[in-house]
C-alpha cells in the first residue's frame, strides 16, 4: 500500500514540476530576416552546406512576447531540440530557415537555438513538431519579397523610404509590422528584418498588441548578395 502511495506521490511532484515549466504568453513575433543584410556588414558570413540560398527573406525565428514586451527564454531544459522529431521538415527547414552563421553549417545548431529559447516558452500551445511546422507555414503565407516587389521595391541595391515599404508590407498582408535595420560594409542603413504578429496558435496574423521600438533611417537600402568573391568579409 506504502508503495502505491508514493508512486502516486512522485507522479503528482513530476506533473508539478512539468506544470510549472510551461510558460504563459500573449502573442508570438513571427521574425524573418532580409539574408543578403546577414552577410553586407563588416562581420563574415558562411553560406550553408547545403548551397547558396535564394535571394528571399528567411525565417529567424518564432518568438512568444508577453503584452508588456518581456520575452520568456529558455523555459524547459527538459524539452530540447530533438531533430528526429522533425525529419519530415528538414527540406523545407533548409529552404525557408537557413543559417548564414560561419563555419559553414547544415543548419542543425541555428534550429537548436530557436527552440530551446524561443520554441521551449511556447509549449503551453505548440510541441516541437508543430512549433516548426506552423513557423514554415508562416512563411509560405507571408511572401514578403513578392510583397514588396508588387509595390516596386526590389532589392537591387537602391534606397526606398521607409513609410513606403511599411505601406507595402501592410497592404500586402493587412497588418502593421515592425522594421528593424542594420548597416551594411559602407555604414548605409539597411532592410534587415521584419517582425509581424501572431496569435497564439501560431496560425493567424494580428495587429501587434504593443509596437517594439527599432531604429531605422528614413530612407534604407534593400541590398542584394553582391560579388561572390572568396577571401574578402563575406565567407562563402
Amino acid at each position: 500500500m506504502k508503495s502505491i502511495y508514493f508512486i502516486l506521490l512522485n507522479l503528482f511532484i513530476s506533473q508539478c514540476i512539468l506544470s510549472s515549466q510551461v510558460q504563459t504568453f500573449d502573442f508570438f513575433y513571427f521574425v524573418q530576416q532580409w539574408l543578403p543584410a546577414l552577410c553586407d556588414k563588416k562581420a563574415a558570413c558562411c553560406y550553408p552546406t547545403t548551397g547558396k540560398p535564394a535571394l528571399d527573406f528567411g525565417i529567424h525565428g518564432l518568438w512568444p512576447v508577453n503584452n508588456n514586451h518581456t520575452f520568456p527564454s529558455f523555459c524547459n531544459e527538459n524539452s530540447p531540440f530533438d531533430e528526429k522529431q522533425i525529419l519530415d521538415l528538414m527540406s523545407d527547414m533548409q529552404k525557408d530557415w537557413p543559417t548564414l552563421a560561419c563555419p559553414k553549417n547544415n543548419g542543425k545548431k541555428f534550429w537548436a537555438h530557436e527552440w530551446n529559447k524561443h520554441g521551449t516558452c511556447s509549449l503551453s500551445t505548440l510541441d516541437m513538431h508543430s512549433y516548426f511546422q506552423v513557423t514554415l507555414a508562416l512563411k509560405e503565407k507571408v511572401n514578403l519579397l513578392q510583397v514588396l516587389k508588387n509595390a516596386g521595391i526590389r532589392p537591387d541595391g537602391r534606397s526606398y523610404g521607409m513609410k513606403a515599404i511599411k505601406e507595402a508590407i501592410k497592404n500586402g498582408i493587412g497588418h502593421d509590422v515592425v522594421i528593424e535595420c542594420n548597416n551594411d560594409m559602407f555604414g548605409n542603413n539597411q532592410l534587415f528584418q521584419v517582425y509581424i504578429c501572431v496569435d497564439k496558435t501560431g496560425s493567424d496574423l494580428i495587429e501587434c498588441p504593443m509596437i517594439l521600438k527599432r531604429k531605422c533611417d528614413e530612407n534604407i537600402v534593400f541590398s542584394d548578395f553582391g560579388s561572390d568573391t572568396e577571401g574578402s568579409s563575406i565567407s562563402f
